[in-house]
């Protein structure tokens, strides 16, 4: 089969977030342009107004307006319908809820070609765990509202599209409990990471030097401030830990509509002094953060695979995570990392405890976790059974 054309949406710009659904479309695109003519449409947001070429791939901005989600992607999805015409491909694949309005256009139009809905973590999933879980503030249940109505939207997708990708056993078992999907148009495609980029390095005391953070013990925490990525589980735990090891430094690398509130709750309970808060990295940035850190947290309370965990180990880093959605087919727990009880503070503090005291565990667990990493999940692994897709999908 020879080139093929390839339209793949999603609200945010992928070259200027850094989200794992994001760093999904840049590597798979990266290594698909070969085989592909490939273009992304995303939202106006962060900047994004100008088409752009990168690594063989056309992005392509398409009005959003820049405001939070889902006010953007409601906007993203208006535009995305009314450009439905313009937009030239054999196979269409659209992430999240990013693509609902564009195949309610195509079926109207009585287009047959295939479209791919792409899954991470299941919007319904997330919206009862936030539920179970409650709420600080009216901003969050106003939000778990508006995700209730994504939900749905991500519901009629996944059962009109042609083909479903999800990322993990555990998001597969969540659409057919919720969305009562077919089975057999399901396939799962894990997440990756480039070893190459995300890999330890020999002087890691200079690269904690340029980001101000000495000797001290650091913790770190990658992804968007939202309500399922649980950091008031974080700061609950940051209090016992620096109790115990009072220099330990906490670095959230990520932003959010809940960074104001983690920002006071850290000022209330006296720990702003233990946190660092980094936005606006590069990639190559990123990667070097990872080889500061000692142990990577990830208090999610709902979590499809967790990409961040992947870079983590790929970088030789143990991890700690509760217990929840795909993260265990990502962690060997006891192996890689540790994994706790959901939403249990304490036992994630002794979890950060037990790793920050031990350093040769600390050392054990990250090459296990490297060695995990390369031979299971790697973005080459992705991009080849992506292209399957598409071409299961083509014929």
């Amino acid at each position: 089969m020879g080139k093929f054309r390839l339209a793949v949406f999603n609200t945010q710009p992928p070259h200027l977030y850094f989200g794992g659904v994001e760093r999904r479309i840049i590597e798979t695109t990266k290594r698909l342009s070969s085989q592909a003519d490939i273009t992304v449409y995303s939202g106006t947001k962060a900047g994004f107004k100008k088409p752009t070429v990168i690594d063989g791939a056309s992005f392509v901005p398409c009005y959003s307006t820049d405001k939070v989600f889902p006010v953007d992607n409601w906007f993203f999805n208006r535009s995305l319908s009314k450009k439905a015409g313009e937009i030239n491909a054999d196979v269409y694949e659209a992430h999240l809820s990013s693509g609902y309005g564009l195949l309610k256009t195509l079926k109207k139009q009585g287009s047959s070609k295939p479209f791919i809905h792409t899954v991470h973590g299941v919007l319904a999933d997330e919206y009862e765990q936030a539920r179970r879980n409650g709420y600080q503030s009216f901003r969050g249940g106003i939000a778990n509202q508006f995700m209730r109505r994504l939900a749905k939207l991500e519901e009629e997708t996944a059962k009109n599209a042609t083909l479903i990708v999800t990322v993990s056993k555990h998001s597969l078992e969540k659409m057919q409990k919720y969305y009562h999907v077919d089975k057999a148009k399901v396939r799962i495609v894990p997440n990756g990471v480039d070893p190459e980029k995300f890999k330890p390095v020999g002087d890691r005391a200079a690269v904690k030097r340029q980001f101000g953070l000495d000797d001290k013990p650091v913790v770190l925490f990658v992804g968007s401030l939202i309500p399922r990525k649980g950091l008031p589980f974080l700061v609950e735990a940051a209090k016992k830990t620096v109790k115990q090891q009072a220099d330990t430094k906490f670095v959230i690398v990520g932003d959010g509509p809940l960074k104001n509130q983690l920002m006071s709750s850290l000022d209330k309970a006296n720990l702003s002094g233990n946190f660092a808060f980094l936005s606006g990295l590069t990639e190559d940035a990123l990667a070097a953060v990872y080889n500061c850190a000692d142990v990577l947290v990830l208090p999610s309370i709902q979590e499809g695979q967790g990409i961040v965990l992947l870079e983590a180990q790929a970088t030789a880093k143990p991890v700690v995570a509760f217990n929840v959605g795909g993260v265990n087919e990502t962690v060997l727990n006891g192996e890689t990392g540790l994994l706790v009880n959901r939403g249990n503070s304490g036992e994630l503090a002794d979890a950060l405890l037990k790793l920050l005291s031990d350093e040769s565990l600390r050392e054990k667990m990250g090459a296990n976790g490297r060695r995990f990493v390369m031979d299971n999940f790697t973005w080459d692994v992705c991009a080849e059974s992506m292209l399957a897709v598409y071409r299961e999908a083509l014929s």
